[in-house]
């Protein structure tokens, strides 16, 4: 690159968006998160960057670049502004999602988020913006809705982009949209994505301390007992989703890529009677063993499975920064 691209990560979570970002040089000025264990994780791993756990409803624009001009000693024009805002309000798997889509964007108050990050666009002005969110927010009236705000805000093209981590050699399912002011479609990478077998097979067994957050989870005897019957691909347990049972403590086949990774889920080995550590879930997510992640385990988990893939993330900034240099 010519230059350093300025980013800004809005709910930022662990930082899976970012670091796909970072892999390919941006410079990565602030992120925010309102929970404490995922800002902390986003810290630890961008050490360079500004961390603010706030409410994003009490953020704006204007705070936004006094801080980093108090921090940076120096006016930074943001290049781009990537967010993920909860899914929970779109997602098939809320069975208490609101009936009326429309009322997922304006009435539920963790739908309404997406707004506020619209509204911080809108102030930042960057070059380019990506936000990512659950295929649940394709509802007609939902992109009509969304549509009408980014270009309230001031950006008239509005692309929906639909894509499969697995096609960036993800090793586990994903299909995300990323909601953007340009079209993006990077190249497939992967015919065939890595399968379990490859992904885990030289970590050392669990309680190593050659390693962070790979740590056993203790488990029941009854549990135990269960899980030694579970075949290749078979569920422990379903759970009643908004339209349909959702299968969970899946038994991962080592010659397939991984199910959808999310905070809910947890995953069995394939050859050992045991759940995935959360190091075992963030390799699944493409995390390189050196990004740490914080808080308990079920927060440590719960930020694996509600990140942007890492590999899927370097793919998006890589047809982001193409745009970036055309442009200029």
């Amino acid at each position: 690159m010519n230059r350093r691209f300025n980013l800004v990560d809005l709910f930022c979570g662990a930082g899976g968006f970012a670091l796909g970002f970072k892999q390919i040089g941006f410079r990565v000025l602030l992120g925010i998160d309102n929970d404490k264990a995922p800002a902390r994780t986003f810290k630890y791993n961008f050490p360079e960057a500004i961390v603010l756990t706030e409410d994003i409803k009490e953020v704006s624009g204007s705070e936004i670049l006094l801080l980093i001009k108090r921090f940076l000693g120096e006016d930074i024009n943001i290049d781009v502004v990537i967010g993920s805002p909860p899914c929970e309000p779109f997602t098939a798997a809320n069975p208490k999602r609101m009936r009326n889509p429309i009322d997922r964007l304006y009435s539920d108050p963790i739908g309404r988020l997406v707004l506020h990050f619209i509204r911080i666009v809108g102030e930042l002005k960057p070059k380019v913006f990506v936000m990512e969110n659950v295929p649940g927010i394709l509802e007609p009236s939902i992109m009509r809705a969304i549509r009408r705000e980014f270009q309230r805000a001031g950006y008239d093209e509005i692309y929906f982009n639909k894509l499969l981590a697995e096609d960036y050699c993800n090793p586990s399912h994903r299909l995300r949209v990323f909601i953007s002011n340009i079209k993006i479609k990077p190249p497939r990478k992967c015919i065939k994505p890595p399968t379990v077998e490859e992904v885990l097979k030289d970590l050392p067994p669990p309680g190593s301390r050659e390693i962070p957050n790979h740590e056993p989870l203790p488990l029941s005897s009854r549990k135990l007992k269960r899980i030694a019957r579970l075949g290749w691909g078979k569920p422990l347990i379903y759970y009643e989703g908004a339209n349909k049972r959702l299968p969970n403590l899946i038994r991962l086949d080592p010659r397939r890529h991984a199910p959808t990774v999310l905070g809910s889920s947890r995953f069995i080995h394939p050859y050992e009677n045991r759940f995935l550590t959360v190091r075992e879930q963030a390799r699944l997510m493409g995390f390189p063993d050196n990004h740490v992640f914080f808080g308990g385990r079920d927060e440590q988990y719960n930020q694996v499975g509600e990140a942007v893939p890492v590999p899927l993330a370097k793919a998006i900034a890589e047809e982001v920064i193409r745009y970036l240099e055309g442009e200029g």
